[in-house]
């Protein structure tokens, strides 16, 4: 195929799991997949991140990880870690990829503001990835002062200059990159034509603007002209919470595929929806297979608390870090970042009465399996697992487990403490919501 026919291939009718910080990883990208998600973004990774690790092949788990290099540390902090041996040192996990499930779905998002390491990012993870995306819509402080993400919109020079130069070099996969709305209409078509003369072959719109908080609803309106503007494929993002908003947004924008972000992290089952919405769209232009009923097709939206469950099975099945799990199972637990009009619409009640404070308490995953009822006994590790997972004891499992390094940084007071992380959102009437 060529770049062009794989960028319809990956981006053209597509359900897309979106990139995001922390959570992106590989557990939440292998259940967005069962669940029926097309394509999967990697969280962004720093183009001098992903330069400084070491690919190696993970035979117990079937996966490809890409893993800091002892060389990047200090004595004193390889002294930390606990051992003088690289190779017994439990170096930290950068990205870690499942070949056999993510081989051509799986997009690679790059933070970078420099043309030369973007392609040395690029060229390391080439092999294994579906596509480069480039960040170009991040408002992050650390992102924004290093050149990156959004601090791209500004410079629509140096934004081409990347995709002109991984255009010429990556011969073998897609080029894509992700923004924000620009201050209005005509300025984002000049730079998404910029982009689209630089050779992208894929642009994903955040239908929100940098300054924009993520309480405050995206802006679909302003979709469908940038959209029209463009002939490559283009993905929407924002505030799709139902397969209802799915549909409307694809339909009022014109774009060929749509992106979820928190809405996955809400309910990541909302995939499963897909089918569905294919069964309804069959009945209604008479093409329902014979015998088939509405009831072949059952609430496929599933409880929130089995979404968590089935999350932490495959947190244990690609050895995740505790920490990280512990951040997403939050997420999963919080609206914290929905828009306001939408928090009443999106229930946060668990069975056997979870909350944050009791996630956040645990320090293992076998203690979050606990408190989730999930049974150790069925979990497995590693490709090698079924769906329905394999026969192993609990003690035995338990043993087993290796607690994955990461450089990710979390403190449970980002959940617990929430007033020290962001901007007291507004006080709302209940009848104005």
């Amino acid at each position: 195929l060529s770049i062009e026919e794989k960028a319809q291939f990956l981006f053209v009718n597509k359900e897309i799991l979106a990139p995001m910080v922390r959570a992106s990883t590989t557990p939440l990208r292998t259940l967005a997949l069962k669940y029926n998600a097309d394509v999967v973004y990697s969280e962004e990774i720093v183009d001098r991140s992903i330069c400084d690790c070491e690919r190696r092949i993970n035979n117990t788990l079937g996966t490809i990880d890409y893993v800091r290099k002892a060389s990047s540390f200090s004595e004193k902090q390889l002294r930390k870690m606990g051992s003088h041996s690289s190779s017994e040192l439990n170096l930290p996990v950068v990205v870690r990829v499942v070949p056999k499930l993510e081989c051509d779905k799986l997009v690679f998002q790059i933070g970078t503001g420099d043309p030369i390491l973007a392609l040395e990012a690029a060229q390391a993870v080439e092999p294994d990835v579906a596509a480069i995306d480039i960040n170009m819509g991040c408002p992050k402080k650390f992102s924004v002062c290093g050149g990156m993400g959004s601090a791209l919109l500004k410079d629509t020079n140096r934004a081409c200059d990347i995709i002109k130069l991984l255009r010429r070099n990556i011969s073998t996969i897609p080029i894509s990159a992700k923004i924000r709305l620009l201050k209005d209409t005509h300025s984002t078509i000049d730079f998404v034509k910029a982009l689209e003369y630089a050779g992208v072959n894929a642009i994903t719109i955040h239908a929100r603007e940098v300054e924009d908080d993520s309480t405050k609803p995206a802006s679909w309106d302003r979709l469908g002209n940038i959209v029209s503007s463009l002939s490559v494929p283009t993905i929407v993002n924002g505030d799709m919470y139902t397969r209802e908003d799915i549909s409307a947004l694809k339909a009022k924008s014109g774009a060929d595929s749509i992106m979820l972000a928190r809405p996955a992290l809400y309910n990541t089952s909302i995939f499963r929806t897909r089918a569905q919405k294919h069964s309804e769209d069959n009945t209604e232009s008479g093409k329902r297979k014979s015998g088939s009923s509405a009831d072949d097709y059952p609430n496929l939206l599933l409880t929130k608390d089995a979404v968590i469950q089935d999350y932490l099975r495959e947190a244990i099945r690609w050895e995740a870090n505790p920490q990280n799990v512990k951040y997403v199972v939050c997420e999963m637990m919080s609206n914290r970042r929905a828009p306001i009009n939408r928090v009443i619409s999106l229930p946060q009640n668990f069975p056997q009465g979870q909350t944050i404070a009791s996630v956040c308490a645990c320090k293992t995953l076998p203690a979050l399996c606990k408190l989730w009822d999930v049974n150790m006994n069925l979990c497995g590790k590693g490709i090698a697992t079924s769906d329905q997972g394999v026969q192993i004891s609990g003690s035995a499992l338990s043993k087993s487990i290796q607690v994955t390094a990461t450089e990710q940084t979390y403190s449970d007071s980002y959940f617990l403490e929430p007033e020290k992380f962001r901007r007291q959102r507004p006080r709302i009437e209940e009848n104005n919501l």
